[in-house]
């Protein structure tokens, strides 16, 4: 044998060898303190990782080596590392213990974006996964974005309803990220872990990653897993009585300013400390994320099932601070969707609907004596209309700064909507002028009429004979993901075949109105959002049994699982109804409320001197006359 032939012969038989090697004796945070690098595209260090400064990860990974567990389940916060968690396990694989991988994320969307965002760049820049994987620009590499092939194994990626990808092939490994986002069913194919883990039934030493914040208590496929496990909690160490206890929000003590500029509410924090529940003794950040800290399991138990679970908040984080957690907690009140994210991605914790609805006697409680038809506070008046092939039901609702609401008038109007009686008894009350105390007044600036039911196109009719008065028909949709208004259409009126004009429709997303009620209804302080009502006869229990007649019901398996359900005991739902249409017509309308309270002001003589002396001086002007559907009206307008 020649001397260049032996050479390439040891050669050969030194990569078979290497290649038949076991893989080094290295749990996964060896591994990426060894050789993984963070990428500037997905990190706000990039460098080499380094587990102190995430130290709650070093257990999460590390049992991913453990032979005994074959499940790990973690419920995460944002901010805390997760995604770099189930990066550092598939590098693990593809450089130490290859087998083929299925990524499944909640959309095909969601996979692309994680291959391109964190996958590709992390390839990149770890010279060992680099040798691996093959460059993209070369020609059948077996390297795309949602497929990634390295000796021993297929990393696939892939969205939870592509049924075809989670029951074919055998898969060693089963990573899931945000599993509470994923689709019910795969298609018509079943539940999408169940079928992605049908896949693992041949390997003996398989291995299931599943990852997500938490959503919806009760509704949380995260939860369900995690109950499987070990239940184990991040906790810390109290510098004044060295107990161990998890930073939740209810420990954390905050003060805080709000100021109003440029019509918006903006806040700054102060004061903020922790009290721990074992002690009472306080704290402050800087020493809790420093303190001592370690996994401590509800269920030790979970272990001999080969399934560890973790549940972790954003307290703990190094890039989340506190006072960052709060600003976003104090912007989030009013907002049932806001406050929810909060919830599930700083605080870590599963949103509950509590219940805050509030009931009749609660709301009676709550009315107030006005001393005029319209009380202090009332900048502008819409007015929401129900119809029924009865009667026309409707009220007319007063708004000012911050979304502090009044209740003026709610009446009815017997009558079939075909009859033109009834359109001009309303005409009565939109075209009334409601004064306060001086005897100035307001009259309404819009007026949407529902045109559900069997007399669409009499509605449209009347609303089209009303467009100076700023009445219009409206359509309702539900759907959480609808808009709550969006810009008017165009709209046949037909009769008998017969189109005899047009008239303008706003389509309303009436889901997110009665969010926005029940949430304002909740605000127990006259202020923003607040709701006030009368002390009056129209305002009865009755009204509030209306009012407060649904309530929010989540169905599992449907496309959109959130449901207003009327609640039993609570059959009329028309109050509820003309409020919502009031509050659409305010967010259509949009008027300038600081315009509106300076104009309201001079008609009524209480604007300050000062701003009466910075006035430039001019030539006064004609008098404007004033039209019918002016908002502002009285004597001198």
């Amino acid at each position: 044998m020649s001397k260049p032939v032996r050479k390439q012969t040891i050669a050969l038989f030194r990569k078979i060898a290497k290649e038949l090697m076991p893989p080094d004796d290295l749990t996964v945070t060896e591994w990426a303190e060894k050789n993984r690098r963070l990428s500037s595209e997905s990190s706000a260090e990039p460098g080499p990782w380094r587990t102190e400064r995430t130290p709650y990860l070093r257990e999460v990974m590390d049992c991913f080596t453990d032979p005994k567990i074959r499940h790990i389940v973690m419920v995460a916060a944002s901010q805390v590392g997760k995604s770099e968690f189930l990066n550092n396990v598939i590098g693990y694989i593809m450089d130490e213990d290859p087998g083929s991988i299925l990524f499944v994320h909640p959309t095909t969307i969601d996979g692309k974006d994680y291959s391109k965002l964190r996958i590709a760049p992390m390839i990149r820049d770890s010279p060992t996964l680099e040798k691996k994987v093959a460059a993209p620009k070369s020609r059948d590499t077996g390297n795309t974005i949602l497929q990634k092939t390295y000796p021993g194994g297929i990393l696939t990626l892939c969205g939870s309803t592509e049924a075809h990808s989670l029951a074919s092939k055998p898969i060693r490994y089963v990573l899931g990220d945000e599993r509470d986002r994923w689709a019910v069913s795969a298609g018509k194919e079943g539940d999408p872990w169940d079928l992605a883990m049908a896949r693992q039934t041949t390997f003996y030493n398989a291995k299931a990653v599943e990852v997500s914040t938490p959503t919806i208590k009760g509704a949380s496929a995260i939860e369900k897993a995690y109950a499987t496990g070990t239940m184990e909690r991040w906790k810390s160490q109290c510098p004044h009585c060295g107990e161990y206890n998890e930073i939740r929000w209810k420990d954390i003590r905050f003060e805080y300013d709000t100021e109003v500029v440029a019509g918006a509410k903006v806040y700054s924090v102060n004061d903020i400390y922790y009290i721990c529940p074992s002690c009472g003794a306080v704290s402050l950040e800087r020493d809790m994320k420093r303190a001592p800290a370690k996994w401590e399991a509800e269920n030790p138990k979970g272990y001999e099932n080969g399934t560890r679970s973790f549940w972790l908040n954003a307290f703990v984080s190094q890039w989340a601070s506190w006072e960052s957690i709060i600003l976003k907690y104090l912007q989030a009140i009013g907002s049932t969707k806001k406050m929810q994210v909060v919830y599930n991605t700083c605080f870590g914790e599963l949103w509950e609907d509590r219940g805050d609805i509030q009931d009749e006697d609660t709301m009676m409680a709550r009315r107030e004596e006005y001393k005029a038809e319209l009380p202090e506070g009332v900048l502008c008046l819409t007015c929401g209309v129900d119809t029924q092939d009865d009667r026309l039901e409707y009220e007319i609702l007063g708004h000012g700064h911050f979304g502090e609401t009044w209740g003026i008038k709610k009446g009815v109007i017997l009558g079939r909507p075909d009859d033109e009686t009834v359109w001009e008894r309303l005409d009565e009350a939109i075209d009334h002028v409601y004064r306060f105390e001086d005897g100035k007044g307001l009259r309404v600036s819009m007026t949407f009429v529902d045109e559900g039911g069997h007399f669409a196109m009499e509605v449209r009719s009347q609303c089209a004979k009303r467009l100076g008065k700023r009445a219009f028909c409206i359509k309702g949709f539900s759907g959480q993901d609808r808009p709550y208004t969006a810009p008017p259409k165009k709209m046949k009126i037909v009769f008998r075949g017969t189109t005899t004009g047009t008239c303008w429709q706003y389509q309303l997303g009436v889901d997110s109105g009665k969010q926005i009620i029940m949430d304002n209804l909740a605000v127990q302080t006259p202020g923003p959002k607040y709701c006030h009502f009368p002390k009056r006869d129209d305002y009865s229990t009755t009204y509030f049994q209306g009012l407060l007649s649904e309530h929010l019901v989540y169905k599992e398996g449907r496309k959109n699982p959130w449901q207003w359900e009327k609640i039993p005991g609570h059959e009329r739902n028309e109050n509820l109804d003309v409020r919502n249409y009031a509050l659409a017509a305010f967010k259509a309308l949009a008027p300038d409320l600081d315009l509106l309270d300076r104009r309201l002001k001079a008609t009524r003589g209480t604007a300050s001197e000062t701003s009466q002396t910075a006035q430039p001086k001019s030539k006064p002007k004609p008098r404007k006359k004033v039209r019918k559907n002016d908002l502002l009206t009285g004597d001198g307008w």
